[in-house]
């Protein structure tokens, strides 16, 4: 099964990527139009920034964000509401997503009954927040415990379908995220679909010695490359055309009679 490309969109002045951020809606809605001409299978809308260090955000404000962007690209893709608010997730249900894209493992009480509503349900591992998450990397064995831990989160979920994202970066050192990119098999090995987030993050820069998430295109398509050669049936990605060739050569070469 050829991987599938999703595109990210963030509603916010703040995330970790300049690149990346759309604050005004009809910028952002601009861009997962263009996410969806360069091949996205659906685009992930975000109204919170989750980088490291970043503030929260109440509410009604990340719903001011996001509806607007979600309710004008849902007709024409599917869209995920990438959240960890229940209300957040509600308003973009209604607004038409389909999908719940929860970086907290389903944390906030309001949010497990919610994905009932949804076709499907992604649940992220992390700990702490993005203010406290730097401090939270201490493991035994990174990739059980990942493991593990998704399994228990993913288990409340009541979605038709349930994903789970290793959560590359968040409480993880650049070590400990490239051995989970390493060794995410174990995590196909659940029987659950994985959806892997890699793209320019800091792990990448660690490696390769480049401080500027603009520099991390050529290393971000190698961690997706890994990513889908380890079994990851979906990329969340910010350069989708590049990825969408990756992905579809990998599925020829794959395929190759």
């Amino acid at each position: 099964m050829r991987s599938l490309v999703v595109g990210i969109v963030n509603c916010t002045p703040d995330s970790f990527w300049a690149g990346s951020r759309r604050a005004a809606a009809a910028e952002a809605i601009a861009l997962g139009e263009r996410l969806v001409e360069e091949g996205a299978d659906w685009i992930d809308v975000g109204g919170e920034s989750t980088r490291p260090g970043a503030p929260p955000v109440d509410a009604e404000e990340e719903i001011r964000r996001v509806v607007p962007v979600v309710r004008a690209l849902a007709p024409h893709v599917v869209v995920s509401i990438d959240t960890a608010k229940a209300a957040v997730a509600r308003a973009a249900l209604d607004a038409g997503a389909t999908v719940i894209n929860d970086v907290t493992g389903l944390r906030d009480p309001g949010m497990a009954p919610l994905t009932a509503e949804a076709r499907a349900t992604v649940v992220m591992h992390m700990r702490g927040t993005p203010r406290t998450m730097r401090g939270l990397t201490d493991y035994d064995d990174v990739v059980a415990e990942v493991r593990d831990r998704l399994l228990e989160r993913a288990a409340l979920a009541r979605s038709p379908e349930v994903w789970i994202d290793p959560g590359i970066g968040f409480a993880k050192t650049a070590e400990q995220s490239l051995l989970l990119l390493r060794h995410l098999d174990a995590l196909g090995a659940t029987g659950l679909p994985v959806l892997v987030g890699a793209s320019r993050k800091s792990f990448i820069g660690h490696a390769l010695g480049l401080p500027d998430p603009a520099d991390r295109l050529a290393g971000s398509l190698a961690a997706a490359a890994a990513a889908v050669q380890r079994g990851a049936r979906a990329l969340r990605v910010h350069d989708v055309a590049a990825t969408r060739q990756l992905v579809d050569l990998l599925w020829h070469i794959d395929h190759a009679a």
